[in-house]
């Protein structure tokens, strides 16, 4: 069973940057679709950026567009999320994903067969 582990949460002041890395156990995840998710206190876990298969697109929710970007080192079997110009509002658990099938709607939640433990960032005003 694949595992993806995320690192780099933590304590950042609104304005601030901050990239998330999310690293695979084994190569086979280089094949897939990954995605982030987030989740914030008392609301549903929701999509805020995924990279297909053949890292030839890149998706964004509305509310990270422009501010976050989603890429992958194939090498380190790495995904990362470059978040800048962070705001109080992207304060959630982070969650890393994994699609095995390439074709999904990859900013669904439940098209996603491989979830990490999440990482918490908090954005301060």
């Amino acid at each position: 069973q694949g595992q993806l582990v995320e690192y780099g949460g933590g304590l950042v002041q609104a304005g601030g940057s901050r990239r998330l890395s999310c690293e695979a156990s084994d190569p086979s995840f280089n094949s897939y679709v990954m995605g982030w998710f987030r989740q914030a206190p008392g609301l549903e876990r929701e999509f805020v950026a995924a990279i297909d298969c053949y890292n030839s697109n890149t998706y964004y929710a509305g509310s990270v567009k422009g501010r976050f970007t989603i890429s992958r080192d194939n090498a380190k079997n790495t995904v990362y999320l470059q978040m800048n110009s962070l705001k109080p509002e992207d304060t959630a658990i982070y969650y890393c994903a994994a699609d095995d099938y390439c074709y999904s709607d990859n900013t669904v939640l439940l098209s996603y067969d491989y979830w990490g433990q999440g990482t918490q960032v908090t954005v301060s005003s």
